[in-house]
């Protein structure tokens, strides 16, 4: 990439984090598509200049350069978008120039921006986007945007005044995550915040390297970051997120995630979120009227918010963000987000005797140890009679799941909002025998190549989930089509001659089964005196409950760690009779592993006029380092391999 020397020597110089034109000769050195293959767009500077009030609320001033290298480019740059949310912030486009390759400009009328709502799947707070058309552009023109902000990323508690309702929860304090990264690449980014003296800034830089100053100016402490020559960020199939890989700015003036963690506690306490009035109170009554055990209580619990609380968001007032609407009013609607699940659960504890508090974590991605707020998701601790320890729920997560902590959810970090304060933790791996599938299968293929066979499924724990899927995420007219799909994949001549499964909704019975009766005309193909074909159990049948045969093992080396659903084991036995075997003319070769990613065996062998299929895999945890991949892609290829080699027998 081409050096932007003259911008890296403000930065050094430490002038300012805001860049004064004419840029013409910035724009004419940042290069052609020929310098940025496969990119559609450099960014010249993107510049954002951040001043801290004491109350905590912050003014942004962003400022960027774009330069259009493609016809693609300049399509995506016909119209600017900023998104924000009303409740927790305002946002203007102060100014737009373009430099057109030709050296002239066009200053673009400001007043004609336009402000739409945002879009939205199931949550819809209110959020919306300022949208400003920029019109036609071509390759080498360049785009200049001023931007300005003022307050925080998450709709909490609406304040008072207008300024009042921009200071976060925390008031006082102010926190960032910077991503030091982009899909384009960025000739120099650079970030600059001043914070009142009296403040102390936590800050620490991620997966990568940015260059750091500070200084002071007057009563503020000025603290500039910057990183030129950024490449665009490439991650590699189900990878992590990008945020735990690639470089990023946090920063806090938080003193710790204790501190966090008794905000927390106390804003909701104080808000009395979690009161039970006479209604809620009959109600747990009569759900635990047959409840034996703790367990009994805290599951029956669990699951009815889970499945009675409609996961819808619609805003609601006051009550958004860390602040969690009261139990009245979320079992009065019936519906909300994960934290009205959570709440929801946490008052019908509380009503039963139990001590329950709410827990903050972050679906998708890590949380790092600056305490920035780096949250997406709520749920609820409960802490156990028996041995004084809280334990995590999650009603948002399993609705018609077995589990009440989701362990799609394992390996990630949460925080607790408890009256004595906690750390940051994180939740453990589930041991991958709570999450099993068992197939076991009696097949018999005739000398015309005719199929038929019986067929058996158990699953437990996210797999049970995956299979219960068919059912309880569907309307129940469909339930036959999907189970019949199932049987489909094998071949398109597949007839299901009868399938019995369990009430799928009631999931507190045990482990899901299923019993299938199966016939498939000409599912061997028969070539003289030869049967050539693949075990039933082998094409990857119920492969939705088997999520690692999701990946792909072209890949042979990872960068990064990767993510699969959920730890997990499979088991897989069959036995298929055949009209008397002569030769075995091929049959893949048995194969094991054992290594940090996967332990596994698979076998094909001959015992007479049978043949025993069978394969066993286990893998042990839902996030892996990049020294996992060897095994767990050995494992995954072979299962692939015994689906795609069939066996060819001679008969008799």
């Amino acid at each position: 990439m081409k050096q932007i020397s003259i911008l890296f020597l403000l930065f050094c110089l430490c002038i300012t984090a805001t860049f004064a034109g004419p840029y013409d000769n910035l724009i004419k050195k940042a290069g052609d598509k020929k310098s940025f293959p496969g990119s559609n767009v450099v960014v010249v500077f993107d510049s954002t200049r951040v001043e801290m009030m004491e109350t905590g609320l912050s003014h942004n001033y962003i400022h960027r350069l774009y330069k259009v290298l493609t016809p693609d480019g300049a399509k995506g740059l016909s119209v600017i978008k900023f998104d924000y949310d009303p409740l927790s912030a305002w946002s203007e486009i102060r100014g737009v120039t373009i430099y057109h390759a030709d050296g002239s400009q066009t200053v673009i009328d400001t007043s004609k921006v336009l402000d739409y709502p945002q879009p939205a799947r199931a949550i819809y707070w209110g959020a919306r986007e300022k949208m400003l058309e920029i019109g036609r552009l071509e390759p080498g023109d360049a785009v200049d945007v001023h931007l300005y902000r003022k307050g925080f990323t998450y709709a909490l508690l609406a304040g008072g005044d207008d300024d009042e309702r921009y200071i976060p929860p925390m008031k006082g304090h102010f926190y960032d995550i910077v991503p030091f990264y982009s899909g384009d690449p960025v000739l120099l980014k650079v970030y600059q915040i001043s914070v009142p003296d009296n403040k102390v800034l936590q800050y620490e830089v991620y997966n990568g390297e940015v260059s750091s100053k500070m200084w002071c100016s007057g009563n503020k402490l000025v603290y500039t970051f910057a990183k030129k020559d950024m490449a665009p960020f490439k991650s590699e199939p189900r990878s992590v997120d990008a945020s735990d890989i690639a470089p990023k700015l946090l920063m806090s003036t938080s003193p710790d995630w204790k501190s966090k963690s008794t905000w927390f506690y106390g804003v909701n306490e104080e808000y009395k979120s979690f009161e039970a009035n006479a209604e809620i109170r009959k109600k747990v009554n009569e759900l635990l009227q047959n409840a034996r055990t703790e367990l009994d209580s805290i599951t029956i619990l669990t699951h009815w918010a889970g499945d009675e609380i409609r996961y819808l968001g619609v805003s609601m007032g006051k009550g958004e963000g860390y602040t969690l609407h009261r139990g009245e009013m979320n079992f009065t609607d019936r519906c909300g987000v994960c934290k009205d699940k959570a709440g929801m659960l946490i008052t019908m504890l509380r009503a039963a005797g139990f001590e329950a508090y709410p827990a903050m974590t972050m679906a998708g991605s890590r949380i790092d140890y600056i305490p920035a707020d780096q949250f997406n998701h709520c749920v609820t601790v409960v802490k156990s009679r028996k041995d004084g320890k809280y334990h995590l729920l999650d009603p948002t997560w399993v609705p018609f799941v077995r589990e009440l902590w989701s362990s799609a959810e394992q390996q990630q970090n949460y925080l607790m909002g408890v009256p004595e304060g906690a750390d940051l933790g994180e939740t453990p791996i589930s041991n991958p025998s709570n999450h099993y599938l068992r197939m076991t299968g009696l097949t018999n293929i005739t000398a015309d190549g005719t199929l038929e066979g019986e067929y058996d499924v158990m699953a437990e724990g996210q797999t049970d989930a995956a299979i219960r899927g068919m059912f309880t995420r569907a309307y129940m007219a469909d339930w036959a089509a999907n189970v019949e799909k199932e049987v489909m994949r094998i071949s398109p001549l597949a007839q299901l001659v009868k399938v019995t499964y369990d009430d799928p909704y009631n999931y507190l019975a045990g482990p899901i089964q299923m019993h299938f009766r199966i016939r498939i005309p000409a599912y061997a193909t028969v070539a003289g005196d030869e049967l050539i074909f693949t075990p039933l159990l082998a094409t990857g049948f119920m492969k939705r409950a088997m999520p690692h045969l999701g990946f792909d093992t072209g890949l042979e080396d990872r960068k990064f760690p990767f993510r699969d659903r959920t730890s997990h084991n499979v088991e897989i036995n069959e036995k298929i009779t055949l009209p008397g075997i002569r030769e075995v003319v091929y049959m893949p070769d048995p194969e094991s592993g054992d290594g940090s990613g996967s332990q596994f065996y698979g076998i094909i062998k001959r015992e007479n006029d049978v043949l025993k299929f069978a394969f066993n895999a286990t893998f042990p945890k839902r996030i892996y380092q990049p020294e996992d991949w060897a095994s767990f892609r050995k494992a995954v290829a072979f299962q692939n391999q015994l689906a795609l080699e069939p066996v060819i027998i001679r008969i008799k």
